[in-house]
């Protein structure tokens, strides 16, 4: 019995150990030296096709007001070279299997169009500051994140889980509002409105100050369609958990007059806004629970990626950046950068209509910039992606909204966050109360 309570102990304290495992004060010492405040590689490549990163872009585009359309800084910038299905075999190794899969699918219409890569990444001194203090402290606990707040948490991953999670809490500003519309493409070449709203988005992790306040819910939309006309006044309002089971949803609907809560906003469940097409974790590439699947790390390496993709937002019309089946290639940017590439495996007795998952997480901003889904035939099913906006107003590089897939199966693809005929893209507003985020909220000003 003795050896029994010792074996049982010992294991106790060996858990807790691995839970609260943190990287050395030496090695958090890199991120001043040869590592970036967020932990990417500070050098270039070998042959300087990636440069070394030197603070990023905090130059505001001459002109901009805050909330008003944003301009593109690299609008000068010629392609160095395209690669369309009848190059691909010679740059297959920089393209992710979704991206090779479009170019074969569509010869005549898609292309990557390749850019000067410009590590354009940046953050508030108070988010690199958080960030080196998180190296230290946050710890995985299960699939919830301790010790964070205010920065990246894990700037020197040891898992794919912490690379994940690096994603959830990558930085993209405090508070804002956005006015979007999103498109289900049809695989007959059909353009059809499936959201159209004004959303209000906070992020109270990252609450400058505001540590002792924060409660895990790390998180905050809430969304009000204006359009299509069958959708008028329907809203969504959501906040996300750390502790993943603590996350909640909320929908207004204007048939019922009421105000539900999603029993279930996870997983491969659809997703209101986009008509049922998207699941909720593939908005913006990766988000929502993680304990399905099994995470490892694939490796580090130079990707073709979408980024620095302001170009997407100058047209003035939704039909310019849409063609049929894919987005418009004349205004999508391609650059070259390093990326931490990570596989999901769906768990023995979990199910999920994707059971294997690869994703691109760029090592400038932690963001999930393209995604491949198999699906249980393993086919290759759906190839997600993002573009990554340089806002040197914040500064940030981040998506916002700007995410969708293509179905390479059904033909079938979505596009989210376009704002060409908007004048909204991104506005910095003050932070909202805390019950504007709040199924209560929503009941007491719904309308119609």
């Amino acid at each position: 019995m003795r050896h029994l309570t010792r074996a049982l102990l010992c294991a106790s304290a060996l858990a807790a150990a691995a839970a609260q495992a943190a990287v050395t004060a030496d090695e958090a010492a890199k991120l001043k030296t040869t590592l970036t405040p967020f932990g990417a590689e500070r050098a270039g490549n070998a042959d300087g096709s990636i440069p070394a990163w030197t603070g990023g872009y905090t130059t505001p585009v001459a002109g901009f007001k805050n909330g008003g359309r944003r301009g593109d800084p690299f609008a000068g910038d010629k392609p160095l070279y395209s690669i369309t299905a009848d190059n691909l075999a010679t740059h297959a190794a920089k393209l992710s299997e979704g991206t090779q899969a479009l170019l074969k699918k569509y010869p005549k219409t898609f292309r990557v169009d390749v850019y000067k890569t410009h590590r354009t990444a940046a953050a508030p001194a108070w988010v690199y500051d958080a960030t080196f203090k998180n190296a230290t402290s946050a710890r995985l606990e299960g699939e919830t994140v301790r010790g964070a707040f205010g920065g990246i948490p894990f700037p020197v991953p040891k898992s794919a889980r912490e690379i994940v999670a690096n994603n959830e809490l990558h930085w993209r500003g405090d508070a804002w509002q956005s006015d979007f519309r999103g498109y289900l493409g049809t695989a007959n070449g059909q353009r059809v409105l499936s959201v159209e709203g004004l959303g209000d988005f906070q992020m109270p992790y990252y609450a400058e100050g505001q540590a002792d306040k924060f409660n895990g819910d790390y998180w905050l939309i809430r969304l009000v369609n204006s359009g299509p006309p069958v959708r008028a006044g329907e809203a969504i309002t959501g906040r996300q958990n750390l502790d993943q089971d603590k996350t909640q949803v909320w929908v207004y609907l204007t048939g019922q007059r009421r105000v539900r809560k999603l029993p279930n906003a996870c997983c491969d469940t659809p997703t209101p806004a986009t008509s049922g097409v998207a699941s909720f974790d593939e908005v913006d590439v990766l988000s929502g629970r993680t304990d399905r699947f099994e995470w490892k790390i694939v490796g580090k390496q130079e990707m073709l990626i979408p980024y620095n993709s302001n170009r997407l937002h100058v047209p003035t019309k939704d039909s310019d950046v849409l063609l049929a089946n894919h987005l418009n290639p004349d205004h999508v940017r391609w650059e070259l950068h390093r990326v931490w590439v990570i596989e999901a495996t769906l768990k023995p007795g979990q199910r999920h209509q994707a059971p294997r998952s690869r994703y691109y997480i760029d090592e400038d901003t932690w963001v999930a910039v393209l995604g491949d889904r198999w699906d249980a035939n393993g086919q290759l099913w759906k190839t997600l992606w993002a573009h990554p906006v340089v806002m040197p107003d914040l500064p940030a590089t981040t998506p916002q909204q700007q995410w969708g897939f293509n179905d390479l199966i059904s033909g079938a693809w979505y596009a989210s966050g376009v704002v060409n005929e908007k004048t909204v893209h991104y506005k910095t507003v003050p932070r909202r109360p805390d019950g504007f985020f709040t199924g209560d909220a929503l009941a007491g000003e719904g309308v119609r």
